[in-house]
């Protein structure tokens, strides 16, 4: 991200921070956190802007992950939380 201006807060008129975050999402009694999502974030007030390409496989990702839990639910799965992860 260094290659683009760093933007700045509207809100605090301060410039804000690359840094992780976590991203957390909840539908229908089913949560989902996703940690280490690198995000614009204003140092003044923690207000978090992730990139529209972030945004696109947060989506993505998130609505896979409901779908899993949603369809583990149904079957009355005992196992009531997962954690998945992905190497590099």
């Amino acid at each position: 991200m260094n290659h683009l201006p760093v933007p700045t807060c509207g809100k605090d008129h301060v410039s804000r921070e690359w840094r992780p975050v976590t991203f957390e999402y909840a539908d229908d009694d089913v949560s989902v956190r996703v940690p280490n999502v690198y995000a614009w974030v204003c140092p003044a007030d923690g207000e978090v802007s992730f990139t529209p390409e972030t945004v696109d496989e947060l989506i993505e990702t998130v609505r896979e992950l409901i779908e899993t839990a949603k369809r583990a639910r149904r079957r009355r799965s005992i196992l009531t939380e997962y954690v998945v992860s992905v190497g590099v």
